[in-house]
């Protein structure tokens, strides 16, 4: 049991891999799109795509131990065709080498706010999936200045909104479970120190298990209107989504006037699956990126 537990979690980890085989720099808009900022000890990786246009840039945010290319190679380049993108590779993630300083979904925020005040930018669309959902909700709550939009993908504002065993499935997660995959193929082909992998699966452990509690008020607090994307069977317990999305002021009788902040549930998906979804996610979160504050 243990072991299905740990391969389970350990695909959930990988889902920006799995649900983005096959996308590749290539895929991309811009022909050298990589850069590297000097932030907090990092040297942190980011790409910029597609034309300033007087809109906010889009910042993409990708899942745990996964890339910009395996989370979102998929939908960036449609997205990079009506706006600016930013994406950015975390600490110990893709091009992004590990520092001697553990995984939090804070520090990772602050990362990127770096990053995005050395680049001069003061306001900012967020796009984040899993891991980088919750990057995204930690700066629509601690950065309401720069938070213009948001949107969430797979995100939750406590552990206990997780599928039942989820948690529990990837303190037991080893790093050998990733051999043969496609995620161990692509880490060994980005990460500047391969050798790393272990001790950043152990970070990732870690970085569970301190997964931040936001209060139901911190939640309400969020300026920013917030799109909620969700697989049908996402790890996120459906009944905690709808609790979130009422706390933005979602689920109300629409006929009285509509909310600012959106949800939309894609069917026939998993957390694995949902960006496999692109022609049906695309003109939702440009709809949405695109509609009056």
């Amino acid at each position: 049991m243990r072991k299905t537990i740990a391969a389970i979690a350990a695909a959930t980890l990988a889902a920006g891999i799995l649900s983005g085989c096959g996308a590749t720099a290539e895929s991309t808009t811009t022909v050298n799109p990589g850069h590297y900022a000097q932030v907090n000890g990092l040297n942190m990786y980011y790409e910029v795509h597609g034309e300033a246009n007087g809109l906010p840039p889009l910042v993409l945010l990708h899942g745990g131990l996964s890339t910009i290319d395996s989370t979102f190679g998929k939908i960036l380049p449609d997205l990079a065709k009506t706006r600016q993108v930013i994406a950015i590779e975390q600490q110990g993630h893709g091009r992004t080498a590990d520092i001697d300083r553990p995984l939090r979904y804070e520090t990772m925020a602050d990362d990127t706010v770096a990053v995005l005040t050395m680049l001069g930018i003061r306001k900012a669309d967020f796009f984040g999936f899993s891991d980088g959902a919750t990057i995204g909700l930690d700066i629509g709550v601690r950065y309401p200045e720069l938070s213009h939009k948001l949107v969430l993908t797979s995100v939750g504002y406590d552990p206990r909104g997780a599928q039942p065993g989820l948690h529990e499935g990837l303190a037991q997660l080893q790093p050998q479970v990733f051999e043969g995959t496609p995620f161990l193929a692509e880490y060994n082909r980005l990460s500047p120190r391969p050798e790393d992998f272990p001790k950043v699966v152990e970070r990732v452990k870690d970085l569970d298990a301190h997964t931040p509690v936001y209060a139901p008020e911190q939640i309400r607090s969020i300026q920013s209107p917030v799109l909620i994307i969700a697989a049908d069977n996402d790890i996120i317990r459906p009944e905690h989504t709808i609790e979130m999305y009422r706390l933005l002021g979602g689920g109300v009788e629409g006929t009285k006037g509509m909310p600012a902040s959106r949800l939309a549930v894609i069917p026939g998906t998993s957390h694995l699956t949902v960006f496999d979804q692109t022609p049906l996610l695309l003109p939702i979160v440009l709809d949405f990126l695109g509609a009056a504050k």
